[in-house]
């Protein structure tokens, strides 16, 4: 079954994510899959709810409850330590093409767009009807 230290682990685990037992919804359901009687009579399967993130987990690895309930926690800080990595580098996304589009422009590279729009001007130029002064 489960040791004292993996549920103290994942005790810590969800008090670093600002997961509260009282937050959670528990409900136990009949598993669905192989397993003959036994599957159709227990209600084994975890569904687990936590309303303030809007996740939803539901596990059926194991035969045990207690084994889902502890499995379906542990999926749950998953779900929810993974959408904390995203939105850090969705921030850090942000931060860097912001600081890339502001930076200052090379002398080469200043140069180049210079040339670029000196050529452009010419090419214009050249597209105009014929005047008093040609």
């Amino acid at each position: 079954m489960l040791s004292a230290d993996k549920k103290e682990a994942l005790e810590r685990r969800m008090a670093l994510l600002g997961i509260c037992e009282d937050d959670l919804v528990e409900k136990f359901v009949r598993g669905t899959g192989s397993g003959g009687q036994k599957i159709n009579k227990t209600s084994s399967c975890v569904f687990l709810q936590h309303p303030p993130s809007r996740t939803e987990v539901k596990v059926q690895r194991e035969r045990s409850r207690e084994m889902n309930r502890f499995l379906a926690r542990e999926e749950l800080c998953n779900r929810l330590e993974e959408r904390e990595i995203q939105k850090k580098q969705a921030r850090k996304q942000a931060r860097e093409k912001s600081r890339r589009r502001n930076r200052r422009q090379g002398v080469r590279a200043r140069a180049r767009n210079v040339e670029k729009k000196r050529k452009h001007g010419q090419k214009k130029q050249n597209r105009r009807r014929p005047g008093i002064q040609d």
